[in-house]
């Protein structure tokens, strides 16, 4: 008896889902060694894209941001190592701050731009 997991890359490339396949792998890798190496920033930063060696990822606050960003050569070593993840040559990572329910963003203030009003 053959394991699905085997059977799926196959059946990936057969049907043109291979680039798929392989950024849903790299996308759990990318969250597996966040909570790994950074707790703190679990379930606030998010891999974007993978292109030309650069990963670009997301995180909802500047600190958490600035904190990926100093420990980029850590992440992308321990990417490289990990299942499903790939050797890259730079990390890129952009705020997008996370909205709240209602549509307001969860940014500090000033970062946020004017309260929204309600009607």
């Amino acid at each position: 008896m053959r394991r699905l997991a085997d059977l799926l890359p196959a059946a990936a490339m057969e049907l043109g889902l291979e680039e798929p396949l392989r950024r849903g792998r790299a996308m759990a890798a990318w969250q597996r060694l966040v909570e790994e190496h950074l707790p703190a920033a679990a379930g606030v930063t998010g891999l974007l894209d993978l292109r030309d060696g650069v990963v670009i990822v997301a995180a909802s606050s500047p600190i958490v941001a600035q904190e990926l960003r100093l420990r980029a050569v850590e992440l992308l070593d321990a990417f490289a190592l990990s299942s499903g993840g790939l050797r890259m040559r730079e990390l890129r990572v952009v705020v997008r701050p996370a909205a709240r329910p209602g549509g307001e963003s969860s940014a500090p203030p000033g970062l946020a731009g004017p309260p929204r009003r309600r009607v």
